[in-house]
């Protein structure tokens, strides 16, 4: 490694000690952008990047609630802030028990490229808790939200930081936490994403992830010769943004045989169509995170414990969480006669996983880039509240389609060298340029 990426990591660590998944991410944009970084002096005087790594402002709150049994429970509710440069701060909540600061940071990283990249003015945030849904009532769910808001309140707003929905964030908890957000405000504003579509939500929003992702997928195949018609892939998880990625991929004409949750995965050779999407949305929102019940429902292999890219398929999609998808994993992918990687899932590849697919110069696509439709029709969002008016599905899906590819075009700008496009080098440097750029302009803030 770079003597002068060793001395800045070594900085960070030591200033913020334990946080691995924040180190991961940091490092991967610091690699791939260190020589357009330290080749503008600019940039270094003004010291760009050792201020990109540090969040403008960072929140850490309790959340006392009372179960329906009336005992009094506490969780941490947190939003970092990471960077305001090119607009509000914007990004997902997440309400999963594993929800760290370290996680929700490298999050909030990461979403600053991400957003750099849809070319809408937004900036990178992220925020959440270590509540979990499962095994709870409604009421319970309800008053955690109302709890959650009553101190995230103060520090939100449509034109300073318009969280949206993540793991465990969906419209039932949107819901919820828009609605203790007017009360206290006495507004009805844009300060949420992925609301509902009788009161401000944006048609597609659920499906945006999966369906951007693949949009993203179909121009990278497009680039090898091929297109997602007769392609087989496996997805991991069962959530909004595999079912998104599914819907999409069955209308393209591809073929899903796998989805996977805590408990392992089921294949389906046959595919995963029709009913048996519906049914996985049945098991979701019943706060069933196990997929075992599929196998049983369709009659089809459940392998325990284990997860789906030891499946032969000619795409893989990880769609569910964070380094779900080890070296190992990639080795077994390529061997296997896969041709290309996109992760759904924010940082779903171990950093062995992504430097094991650059290596073997492999179509490998990283989440800033593959899976930032999102965002982006978060983004649509917003501006459709700004103008009280609301897009068709056909028109928010063609913007969808012309932001995903000016995401893969900026890609293939910065990281194309021969034959090869190295989609994680295009994506940070692209992302990186704009907003240091605007860091410049704004001057030491």
């Amino acid at each position: 490694m770079n003597a002068g990426i060793d001395s800045f990591m070594e900085g960070l660590r030591s200033r913020t000690p334990g946080e691995a998944e924040f180190h991961q991410a940091v490092l991967e944009v610091v690699e791939t952008v260190w020589d357009v970084y330290d080749a503008n002096p600019r940039y270094k005087q003004a010291k760009i990047l050792e201020r990109m790594v540090e969040p403008e402002r960072t929140i850490m709150f309790r959340v006392p609630w009372t179960n329906d049994r009336g005992e009094v429970e506490i969780n941490r509710g947190y939003r970092v802030e990471f960077n305001s440069a090119l607009g509000p701060y914007k990004g997902g909540l997440r309400f999963h028990r594993s929800v760290t600061l370290s996680i929700l940071k490298f999050l909030g990283f990461e979403q600053t490229f991400k957003n750099s990249l849809t070319t809408l003015p937004m900036g990178g945030g992220k925020g959440g808790s270590d509540f979990s849904a499962k095994g709870r009532s409604d009421n319970e769910i309800m008053r955690f939200c109302q709890s959650f808001m009553t101190e995230l309140f103060r520090h939100i707003g449509p034109n300073t930081d318009v969280p949206a929905g993540d793991i465990g964030v969906g419209g039932r908890e949107i819901g919820y936490l828009f609605g203790q957000y007017k009360r206290i405000r006495n507004e009805f504003t844009g300060v949420l994403t992925g609301k509902g579509l009788g009161w401000g939500g944006s048609l597609i929003r659920p499906e945006a992830t999966g369906y951007g992702a693949v949009y993203f997928v179909q121009h990278m195949l497009k680039e090898m010769g091929q297109e997602v018609q007769g392609k087989t892939f496996s997805v991991s998880g069962f959530g909004n943004v595999a079912w998104g990625a599914i819907s999409k991929i069955n209308e393209l004409g591809g073929k899903v045989v796998t989805v996977s949750g805590p408990d392992g995965y089921i294949y389906d050779p046959n595919g995963i169509t029709g009913k048996k999407v519906d049914y996985l949305l049945e098991l979701r929102e019943s706060n069933n995170d196990i997929v075992a019940p599929y196998a049983e429902e369709f009659g089809v292999q459940f392998f325990p414990d284990a997860k789906p890219w030891e499946v032969k398929v000619d795409i893989a999609l990880p769609c569910a969480t964070q380094n779900e998808l080890d070296e190992s994993d990639a080795l077994k992918l390529i061997n296997n006669g896969c041709i290309l990687v996109a992760e759904v899932s924010n940082m779903g590849c171990t950093s062995e996983a992504v430097n094991c697919f650059i290596n073997h110069k492999f179509a490998f696509a990283p989440g800033k880039a593959a899976n930032a439709g999102g965002v982006a029709v978060s983004g649509l969002e917003m501006s459709q509240n700004s103008m009280r008016y609301n897009w068709t599905s056909e028109e928010v899906d063609k913007r969808l389609h012309l932001i995903m590819q000016d995401i893969h075009d900026t890609c293939t700008k910065h990281g194309k060298s021969g034959d090869y496009i190295n989609y994680v080098k295009g994506a940070n440097v692209g992302g990186f340029v704009k907003v240091a750029d605007a860091m410049l302009a704004q001057g030491l803030v």
